[in-house]
């Protein structure tokens, strides 16, 4: 799913950390292989790992009623999973899916805990990334609210492409309706339209997007004000 070597280990979170503290909380880390489709947490679920994504992404889904939900975020390797646990929570308040098979590094919650208490740094960057998914998940309702499908599809794939490292997506019409909470036939029409304009090529289960700019033209300003966002409060310390 990757094409990128170097990503499979790094997870940005934890290089933004100084040596030291990204060393000491690596060697209590275990890597893990996620699959897609796994269910890492429902909500509710108490939380026993936290996990930093390398190659793997997740989406996190707001469900009710029995619905099937409606994505408010995702989180590749700039971001952690379990990171509730860095404001005191022990449980998990969204449905935490595997969109993209890969890696991730995983530390038990009491692990966990014991570097949060020993690094300073650890808990600044995880509350500043806090402070990035609050500010996604109050811009995502807008997004859903205003925004046209087409719009809204091509920030999707964006975001899927940061985090899975490639620009072949496997990824279905369903699976893109769920997410973006669109009938099946709103995603076609919107996934044809892009189509048209050269930005995307897709066949049955996999989207390869072929003008990254253009793609990018495409989308709302929700993409770029994201990227912003997490630049603003992670990558630049």
């Amino acid at each position: 799913m990757t094409s990128d070597p170097s990503a499979f280990m790094v997870n940005r979170l934890l290089e933004a950390l100084p040596p030291n503290d990204h060393t000491r909380l690596l060697a209590r880390c275990d890597q893990v292989q996620l699959e897609a489709a796994q269910v890492l947490y429902e909500p509710g679920d108490i939380i026993r790992h936290v996990h930093f994504p390398t190659s793997a992404f997740v989406s996190l889904v707001s469900t009710a009623d029995g619905h099937d939900g409606l994505q408010a975020g995702m989180v590749g390797n700039e971001g952690a999973l379990g990171y509730e646990l860095s404001l005191g929570a022990q449980r998990a308040p969204l449905r935490t899916l595997v969109q993209g098979a890969g890696l991730a590094w995983r530390l038990s919650a009491e692990s966990f805990e014991q570097e949060l208490a020993a690094s300073t740094a650890l808990k600044r960057v995880l509350h500043r990334y806090v402070c990035v998914l609050l500010t996604e998940f109050g811009r995502s309702g807008l997004c859903h609210q205003f925004h046209q499908i087409e719009e809204r599809l091509a920030r999707w794939l964006l975001t899927t492409q940061d985090c899975a490292h490639s620009a072949q997506l496997a990824l279905t019409h369903e699976v893109l309706g769920r997410m973006l909470g669109v009938r099946r036939v709103g995603i076609t029409n919107a996934a044809t339209a892009l189509h048209a304009r050269g930005l995307i090529y897709y066949r049955r289960g996999v989207i390869a997007i072929t003008d990254r700019q253009g793609l990018e033209n495409a989308a709302c300003d929700c993409y770029r004000a994201n990227r912003r966002s997490y630049s603003e409060l992670i990558a630049r310390g």
